[in-house]
């Protein structure tokens, strides 16, 4: 099992910035992918941003690209995503995930094929 906690949403006007981190724990594996998604109200769960285990290798979602930044600290065995020129349209609750990419229908894009979820975190932005 793996467990995942995020933290570090709020409130923040359009154009700041947020930090959201999400702490890893449990049986995890080298095989596994982490990512970032969010569900505005009345909307699908969409995909945000993921990166592998090592953290080397990132895809982001277009509404993301050029404003957002995941990140993997494996000592603290962390995954973060720097938002910066937020948008009112990036109000969402922000959920951490886990999945493992070895699996034959991997991918990254897809929540289905993430096995684990964090409780999320919402974001405001104001315009």
């Amino acid at each position: 099992q793996v467990q995942l906690a995020e933290s570090g949403g709020g409130l923040a006007q359009a154009g700041g910035s947020l930090r959201l981190s999400c702490v890893v724990s449990g049986r995890t594996s080298s095989s596994y992918a982490m990512g970032w998604f969010r569900q505005a109200p009345g909307k699908e769960r969409e995909f945000v941003a993921v990166t592998n285990w090592s953290g080397r290798s990132t895809y982001y979602a277009d509404s993301a690209k050029g404003r957002f930044t995941i990140s993997r600290d494996n000592v603290q065995n962390t995954v973060d995503l720097q938002m910066n020129t937020l948008k009112p349209e990036d109000t969402a609750v922000y959920y951490c995930a886990v999945g493992d990419t070895s699996r034959n229908n991997w991918r990254y894009y897809w929540s289905q094929v993430y096995d684990y979820w964090g409780q999320g975190t919402q974001v405001t932005v104001s315009s």
